[in-house]
């Protein structure tokens, strides 16, 4: 089995270990030490085999834990940049980091964030559920521990709703559309309807000796689930009847910086929104007119749908990806990229009934025994139009997300643990992986005119994402120059409308992603502004190196960076 070896100076420290020569990277280990004992299921992300049992404690005390772990390790952080060698560019990259990220978390905390948690995508509920998809089940070991995480869930949940109650009770709000959203969401997770719980199923193939007991846990959980569903919906729900749906400019610049390290120009991002808006729509008119002449471009998505080509059956959808993000690493591997063994491992899976509608991915553990997985949502689908499955690919897997952190995992000794897993910045890895879709455009990879307009599909919902997610929250008006509604102030359901209007996605999931807006704001702008950090950083590092410019080296270089805030990023990249 390889391992990700980690320097026996970093190696299980925790604050309490510290001394008085340790420095940043030292200070950022320590912390992840201690993080996992408040949250297992960041050990079982990265695959802490003690973390497998265990559930967080989301109550108003759990939360203000981890508050208190930031704010000792930014005491400790500053120590140590004082002592001699805290000041190399290694120490100073992971010092920067560790403090912008821990500051952000820590004014989202004192906002009272965490008791007003309710998302679609985002949230306590959410993670605990997606804790037992990567809690391992190859052993009967392994059941066991997945029996003690399932009676676990009770007592974290009665800990969610009991920071949900606080919220309440100090006029902290969650939005209501998420509300209805997540107790429909509970309610298939639970079964409602006749379709079997979800926790049932996950203990199904169990050992036989743990039958009664798997069994037992699963009914626990599921009925766990099923309590908060009806407090949602009978206490919470009327509760935040008529609490505004846009978070204001205030929330949304603290969330902002959470989500991408940086304190944006929220105005001047909103415009660039725009800009690649128009820029975005000229491009589709001109490929549609390849398959369709003289047509929308979205009646020409619709049009590919029902008749453009598909993968039929959800197995075979899942062989599909899998040969796809395969091949992808057999043509980028020694040309662009310079793969180790262990990064070329990934999974395509089929994501679990109930969530939101949009892929995603899971990075490899720590040693990479669980790999990284690509995970397609089918919404109850048999049939797969390829236009906009090949581009998301290229996002999700290979050279997306799935090259960026397994790369990360792979040079984690030469940063950092924290750098390397729980310090990433959602904008840098969602800039990375929208960067990788276009790169694979830039190689000739999307000739075919249905999957190029797939990827300008996916390119324009991005751009549109800006558009509607600042300017639904901060009310603005829409440019008099637009197609859509010009003059008029963004409300939810003009939101809807446009990105309905400009997307080729189905309908269930535009609903699905203005609901996800509303409830993680400032989150799905980092995928645009993101890109646009990783191409000013390569256009920089190409004119200053000119001819001397190589793109595989830049590409290993910038990969092997670790994580990093939007300037920071450009930073570093643009010398490279």
């Amino acid at each position: 089995m390889l391992m990700t070896r980690r320097p026996p100076a970093y190696q299980d420290v925790g604050m309490s270990n510290l001394t008085s020569s340790s420095l940043p990277r030292q200070v950022a280990d320590a912390y992840v030490d201690d993080l996992i004992e408040l949250d297992p299921i960041i050990g079982t992300y990265l695959g802490v085999p003690a973390s497998y049992r265990l559930l967080p404690d989301f109550s108003p005390a759990g939360q203000e834990a981890r508050a208190e772990l930031a704010r000792t390790t930014l005491a400790e952080l500053a120590r140590a940049e004082a002592r001699p060698g805290g000041d190399s560019d290694a120490e100073r990259r992971c010092a920067r980091l560790l403090r912008e990220r821990l500051t952000s978390e820590l004014a989202v905390h004192e906002a009272g964030e965490s008791l007003r948690a309710i998302s679609n995508i985002a949230s306590p509920a959410h993670s605990i559920r997606e804790a037992f998809t990567l809690t391992p089940t190859e052993t009967p070991e392994n059941y066991a521990d997945l029996a003690a995480r399932l009676r676990a869930v009770p007592a974290a949940l009665r800990g969610y709703r009991e920071s949900l109650a606080e919220g309440l009770a100090r006029d902290l709000p969650g939005g209501p559309r998420q509300v209805e959203t997540v107790v429909e969401q509970i309610g298939e997770w639970t079964g409602d309807g006749g379709s079997g719980s979800w926790f049932a199923a996950l203990t199904a193939d169990g050992p036989q000796e743990l039958r009664a007991e798997l069994d037992a846990a699963a009914a626990e959980a599921t009925a766990a689930y099923a309590e908060l569903r009806d407090w949602l919906r009978d206490v919470y729900a009327p509760g935040v009847a008529g609490a505004p749906d846009p978070v204001g400019r205030e929330r949304y610049a603290r969330w902002s910086q959470y989500w991408n390290g940086t304190d944006l120009d929220l105005d001047e991002a909103y415009a660039y929104g725009w800009s690649e808006f128009h820029r975005l729509r000229e491009e589709m008119i001109a490929e549609a007119g390849k398959i369709l002449p003289d047509t929308d471009p979205w009646e020409v998505l619709r049009h590919l749908e029902d008749h453009g080509q598909a993968v039929e059956g959800v197995d075979e959808v899942q062989r599909w990806l899998q040969a796809l993000m395969d091949e992808a690493i057999e043509a980028l591997d020694g040309t662009h990229f310079e793969l180790a063994e262990r990064v070329k491992r990934v999974e395509a899976r089929i994501a679990p009934p109930g969530g939101a509608a949009a892929p995603y991915y899971t990075a490899p553990s720590e040693d990479f025994s669980r790999p990284g997985r690509t995970w397609l949502p089918t919404m109850g689908r048999t049939r797969f139009p390829v236009f906009n499955l090949v581009s998301t690919w290229y996002h999700e897997g290979v050279p997306g997300h799935h090259l960026q952190l397994a790369q990360w995992a792979h040079v984690a000794e030469d940063l950092s643990r924290y750098q390397a897993t729980i310090g990433m910045v959602s904008a840098n890895a969602e800039g990375w992986a929208l960067y990788a879709e276009r790169l694979m455009d830039e190689l000739g990879f999307l000739t075919d005119p249905e999957r190029r307009l797939g990827y300008l599909d996916a390119q324009m919902m991005r751009a549109n994402r800006v558009i509607v997610d600042i300017g639904m929250h901060l009310q603005l008006e829409i440019p008099r120059d637009s197609p859509f509604h010009p003059g008029e102030r963004w409300t939810p359901e003009l939101a809807r409308e446009f990105f309905g209007m400009h997307s080729g996605r189905p309908p269930a999931f535009v609903d699905s992603e203005v609901i996800r807006y509303l409830g993680i704001p400032g989150q799905a702008i980092g995928y645009k502004l993101g890109e646009r950090a990783w191409l000013t950083g390569r256009a920089a590092a190409r004119a200053a190196r000119g001819d001397a410019f190589d793109a595989k080296a830049w590409h290993m270089a910038a990969l092997s960076l670790g994580s990093l805030g939007l300037d920071d990023l450009v930073a570093e990249i643009s010398a490279l």
